[in-house]
């Protein structure tokens, strides 16, 4: 009998947020067991949302103010202070995410992480002794440079002019002057959560992997792949990242590249889920579960590589917990997933994509009542025969 339901999804991107997935599989629950405990845990991977939720988990607070958005436009943002007092959370997405580049203006050559820099300049007014700058959802890939700019540092053409904002920019870089960086820098603990699948440079680097999802053409990928090699050879050459391994290294790619900009500053570049989940409490409230729902907008061969189905089936397995998946899309390698016990799309017929996002909420909801209605068919069920009369067990996927 499944009496405790932890519901613990991600955001659907551009579509739901984590808390509005979890109320949408919440509803579907309810539809088929009413009497049910739900514990609703909408996660943060450090996109959107992320500020909001470790606010709300820690008895902390949202600070609202403008920024500089990814095209460099001022747009309305927040960044948090948690409970504890002592740290901020400045979410790149609030400021940098893609939900804010106009359809019409999707050029990652040209957008600009400018405002991040502008909300960890904020947060140090605060008197924070930590900030924790959450990676993902991003709609930039200018390796940081705009966030160090906003930060003090300023990066320099051949003639000594400065850059102007974007990732194209960065293969005219010829130095970066750091001594108008803020001092306050050297005395707050910066942590960036992010996921330590992306990395900077090379095949499997940040522009060519995530570059056509922010609107690149097959050329500028390329064009931002060089710019970005170029980037990581000027940032350990002038800003003192020696030994540290910015084109490669885990998370160095992260909210296109924002993490090895970050890093060379002297920030800590942390696997999210182990740095995020824990203001949460997930392995404790896992523990008492008798099936977990978790979802997102894909699973595929992608989400074992630091997606939150994987990270929440990992978890729940550590409890011999079963798992559902309920996903916008499903792609090669969904049934590979190590955890998780049975997923289902949540389209029920071919749809156009701007309703899919539009319709999201009611979608998540059937779907999840539908899985919920064939979990308790199959548990009534007995085991099924087939010709030759062997017994096997049923499955439902």
């Amino acid at each position: 009998m499944l009496s405790r339901v932890v519901v613990a999804p991600s955001g659907f991107k551009e579509s739901l947020s984590a808390q509005a997935a979890a109320d949408a599989i919440a509803d579907g629950v309810r539809r088929v067991l009413p009497d049910a405990s739900l514990d609703l845990i909408p996660l943060v991977d450090g996109g959107e949302g992320t500020a909001a939720a470790l606010a709300s988990a820690t008895g902390g607070r949202l600070v609202a103010l403008p920024a500089t958005g990814p095209v460099g436009e001022p747009v309305g943002t927040h960044f948090a202070l948690l409970g504890t007092r002592d740290t901020a959370v400045v979410e790149m997405a609030a400021v940098a995410g893609l939900s804010l580049v106009p359809r019409a203006l999707r050029d990652p050559g040209a957008t600009t992480t400018y405002g991040v820099g502008e909300l960890i300049r904020a947060a140090l007014d605060t008197g924070v002794r930590r900030i924790l700058i959450g990676c993902g959802d991003s709609g930039t890939s200018d390796g940081g440079a705009g966030a160090l700019q906003a930060l003090g540092a300023r990066l320099l053409d051949a003639d000594g002019f400065e850059l102007p904002a974007g990732g194209r920019e960065l293969t005219r870089l010829a130095r970066i002057d750091p001594s108008g960086l803020d001092p306050r820098l050297r005395d707050v603990e910066l942590q960036v959560a992010c996921n330590p699948y992306n990395v900077l440079c090379g095949e499997r680097g940040v522009a060519r992997v995530f570059g056509p999802q922010k609107g690149a053409t097959p050329a500028q990928v390329e064009e931002l792949s060089a710019g970005l090699e170029h980037w990581a050879d000027v940032l350990t050459r002038d800003l003192g990242a020696v030994g540290t391994d910015l084109r490669h290294g885990p998370g160095t790619g992260a909210s296109g590249g924002l993490g090895a900009g970050l890093a060379a500053l002297g920030a800590r570049l942390l696997p999210r889920f182990d740095v995020l989940l824990d203001h949460l409490d997930l392995d404790a409230r896992l523990a008492r579960a008798d099936l977990v729902v978790t979802a997102e907008g894909a699973l595929d061969h992608q989400t074992p590589r630091g997606k939150v189905p994987a990270e929440v089936a990992r978890r729940a397995k550590l409890y011999g917990r079963p798992v559902l998946v309920l996903a916008g899309t499903l792609g090669e390698g969904a049934h590979d997933v190590p955890g998780v016990d049975a997923f289902s799309g949540i389209l029920p017929a071919p749809m156009a994509l701007a309703e899919a996002l539009v319709r999201a909420s009611e979608l998540l909801t059937d779907a999840t009542e539908r899985a919920l209605r064939m979990i308790q068919l199959g548990a009534r069920l007995p085991a099924h025969a087939d010709v030759s009369g062997t017994q096997r067990p049923s499955s439902v996927r």
